[in-house]
């Protein structure tokens, strides 16, 4: 093991463990009225490793881990969980991590206190920053809740609201990279860098600090190897680096390469005839594409559509009025384009200079088109 690893190790007491399996164990008490049949499960992703049932409002769980790992606890009156692919209202989430875990309420898990090891900790410290983010999201929901069908289909009205749930889920995304910045030691640190990639497409002029500021000992963890996997993936179609190359088939089979598209701007746009965020960016690329088609600007799109669905590409490209050149192999996330630009979400996008190299990526919009009229004149 080398020195800066063994330090490192050595600074986390947690991770130190993990070169073994550690058990946590979690207790809970709640309202004592809560009883048989009424149990709780814990799921570790989409696993369920361990249920109890309540005995007046009591409960004892085991989990175990080689890292402290995030954790959903679960109750449910009837005893019986069902469907646990869905959210359930009555449930907290948790850390596990060697030591014990304690869940307490006066009533049900959705209320509950939590106290766990240092991990947990960190957690309750990044959940309370984004609560005031939260709370205002959940207003904004209740307030378009309230609204009447006629004030719902007023004009704008689409574009702003989405405006306002864009922006806060911006702050919960800047949450959340403070709070990594602030905690390179953390395993919830690298969680919520693992997390943040559902809200937003991760640009590597982000989170590649962020990730290179991290302990050594979370970086060598599954977790952490994964991710710094899609980091240096990332660097490699970052702004400023050379476009990589790449050769596909239009639908009538002919062979078409991005070096084609040398001395011009050329958008490199992923996107899939089942992607419905795709399709609803559709008009706003084609508006752009018609404006500037004719200023040494182009678009090559790459469509992650699925095995046997050549049909249902094609029907979206008619549908859609896409009159840019159209490729793709039909293996769907395996794309082989999307494997080399480490796409893992659709929409996506780079747009490529002239010189081949990337300029801009994951332009939406009028961003795109507020982009071309800086870089073409």
């Amino acid at each position: 093991m080398s020195k800066p690893l063994l330090v490192a190790l050595l600074a986390l007491p947690c991770l130190a463990q993990a070169q073994t399996s550690f058990t946590c164990t979690v207790k809970g008490q709640l309202a004592r009225t809560i009883t048989a049949p009424a149990k709780v499960y814990l799921l570790q992703g989409m696993t369920i490793t361990d249920s109890a049932t309540l005995k007046s409002g009591t409960f004892e769980l085991k989990g175990t881990s080689q890292v402290p790992v995030i954790a959903d606890v679960i109750l449910r009156r009837s005893g019986r969980l069902g469907d646990f692919m869905r959210s359930y209202r009555d449930q907290t989430r948790i850390y596990l991590e060697p030591g014990t875990v304690t869940i307490t309420s006066p009533d049900s898990l959705a209320h509950a206190a939590v106290k766990g090891g240092p991990t947990m900790a960190d957690y309750l410290r990044l959940d309370a920053m984004m609560k005031p983010t939260l709370a205002r999201m959940n207003a904004t929901g209740a307030e378009v809740q309230k609204m009447t069908e006629a004030q719902r289909q007023a004009p704008g009205f689409r574009e702003q609201m989405q405006a306002r749930f864009e922006a806060l889920n911006k702050e919960i995304v800047q949450t959340n990279y403070a709070f990594v910045k602030d905690n390179p030691n953390s395993m919830a640190s690298l969680d919520a860098l693992l997390g943040v990639r559902m809200l937003e497409l991760p640009q590597y002029v982000t989170v590649g600090p962020l990730y290179e500021a991290l302990n050594p000992a979370l970086k060598n963890t599954p977790q952490g190897r994964d991710y710094g996997n899609m980091v240096r993936a990332l660097k490699e179609v970052s702004v400023g680096q050379p476009a990589p190359i790449f050769s596909q088939n239009t639908p009538d089979g002919k062979t078409v390469s991005l070096s084609d598209y040398r001395g011009k701007y050329v958008l490199v746009d992923f996107w899939a005839s089942w992607c419905g965020p795709c399709r609803a960016e559709n008009p706003a690329v084609t508006k752009v594409y018609n404006q500037y088609k004719d200023r040494n600007f182009d678009i090559l799109g790459v469509s992650l559509d699925k095995p046997g669905e050549r049909a249902k590409w094609l029907k979206a490209i008619q549908d859609d009025h896409l009159a840019w050149t159209q490729v793709s192999d039909l293996k769907g996330w395996e794309n082989a384009v999307a494997q080399r630009y480490g796409v893992r979400s659709i929409p996506q996008n780079y747009l490529v200079g002239p010189d081949g190299k990337i300029v801009a990526t994951n332009l939406r919009g009028a961003e795109l088109g507020a982009t071309l009229a800086k870089l073409i004149k």
